[in-house]
């Protein structure tokens, strides 16, 4: 490992980061009252918000960690969330993210930006895999029981998954659906599509994949997780919280990601909401002991 993130890596991370972002924000302003409305960036941010969710409380913290617990409305309601957001189906992003944590930047890794080589072109390669060139090469190869057993044998996510392609159609359908219907034409219809279904798809995939690739690469390490695993606070507020990832790291099981007093993280807040309202159980979390021995 190398002992700090060369700049090859920093410069990759802040065009893969920041350009895709600022291209789109550049668009929206261009578009702003042409083929962008009000309607179509509240379709955006609603969408976005529980599609990500979807992902980050459903598919990570509750289906891949078993961070807590919840009844099977709940949990029907969650998968077929984070299915919307397209990132495959629970059974296939479960057993590739355990897979992950099983060989952490280590051969076997479906996304390590560290297994590339360690000079300026590895370096590069190795970021631009981890993003976005495993999902070409290394995702959905696991598919055994040793990393999915549970989910394989659990029938509510064998339902789930087998409606993928209805959730993904979902997914499009429910923004042209509502801009259809509020401003009376089908034109409307497909703007709304466009924003609240492809560019948030984009949006918070390319958010996603940055978990992968920036919190691996540049960010603090104030947890031994024994890889290169990094908090970034960007990554976190794109993420609902999952940015905190060498806390995750090193934490696992943990449903709180953001264990520091000004870590927000949005997806915690939101499962302490449905454990007060006793929709969830068994929520887990560190002990201060453990804290304190995983700290630096």
């Amino acid at each position: 490992m190398r002992p700090a993130t060369s700049r090859v890596s920093r410069v990759v991370t802040l065009l893969a980061v920041v350009v895709p972002p600022a291209g789109l924000l550049s668009a929206a302003g261009l578009l702003w009252g042409v083929a962008l409305r009000p309607f179509d960036l509240l379709c955006f941010v609603l969408l976005y918000v529980a599609s990500g969710l979807g992902i980050t409380v459903g598919y990570h913290r509750l289906f891949t960690h078993r961070s807590f617990e919840a009844g099977p409305v709940l949990r029907a309601v969650l998968a077929v969330l984070g299915a919307m957001a397209l990132q495959g189906p629970v059974t296939q992003w479960a057993t590739d993210h355990r897979k992950h944590h099983a060989r952490s930047d280590r051969p076997g890794d479906p996304h390590s930006p560290h297994l590339s080589g360690g000079d300026l072109v590895g370096a590069a390669r190795g970021l631009w895999h981890a993003h976005v060139g495993w999902l070409f090469t290394t995702k959905g190869m696991e598919r055994g029981a040793l990393y999915g057993g549970d989910l394989y044998e659990d029938r509510l996510v064998a339902a789930v998954d087998r409606c993928y392609l209805l959730w993904v159609a979902m997914s499009l359908a429910l923004p042209f659906a509502a801009g259809w219907l509020v401003g009376g034409r089908a034109s409307l219809g497909l703007e709304a599509m466009v924003w609240g279904g492809l560019v948030r798809i984009f949006a918070f995939e390319h958010a996603t994949f940055a978990v992968n690739s920036v919190c691996h690469s540049f960010g603090a390490r104030p947890y031994d997780a024994g890889d290169e695993s990094r908090n970034n606070l960007v990554v976190a507020l794109l993420t609902f919280g999952e940015g905190w990832h060498n806390n995750h790291h090193a934490f696992p099981r943990s449903a709180r990601h953001g264990l520091g007093r000004r870590q927000l993280d949005p997806s915690w807040l939101v499962i302490r909401g449905l454990e007060r309202a006793r929709l969830v159980r068994h929520v887990r979390l560190p002990t201060p002991t453990q804290l304190a021995r995983a700290g630096r």
